[in-house]
């Protein structure tokens, strides 16, 4: 029973995130795909995986125990906090923190997290700033 709540939830968000998708509009640089598609796939995606939960759902589920729920509360306060400051402390800071935290917490040695951080937030910089001329949140050190 749980499944098909959790299910029927994650239905309605898609479905929101569809229309919500819907009412983007154009900007003055019309492009092939345009603004709208990236959002469109998200929600078919959450939509269809909800079906199957509302379709198939487990016997018996496994709830996380209390020290797991833990884990995925802080995971979603660093990702709320990440968006909340990336425009005041910059791209590759606020990913650098965000991405090693979340690396760490998955069981990878604190300073190789530090590592992935760094390397991932530089990956994506170069990749979506400098290659593809994308306009990424600018902190205090200009980038």
């Amino acid at each position: 029973m749980s499944d098909r709540i959790f299910g029927g939830f994650g239905l309605a968000l898609a479905i929101f995130y569809i229309w919500a998708a819907s009412i983007i509009k154009d900007s003055f640089m019309v492009d092939v795909v345009g603004p709208r598609a990236f959002p469109y796939i998200v929600g078919t995606v959450l939509a269809l995986t909800s079906i199957y939960f509302i379709v198939r759902p487990d016997e018996e589920p496994r709830w996380p125990i209390m020290r797991d729920l833990m884990e995925i509360l802080a995971a979603t306060v660093v990702m709320f906090l990440y968006a909340w400051f990336l425009s005041d402390v910059g791209f590759i800071i606020s990913t650098t923190i965000a991405t090693a935290y979340l690396t760490w917490r998955l069981g990878t040695e604190p300073l190789w997290s530090l590592v992935v951080g760094v390397l991932t937030a530089i990956g994506i910089y170069v990749v979506f700033h400098l290659i593809l001329g994308l306009a990424l949140a600018e902190g205090p050190l200009g980038f």
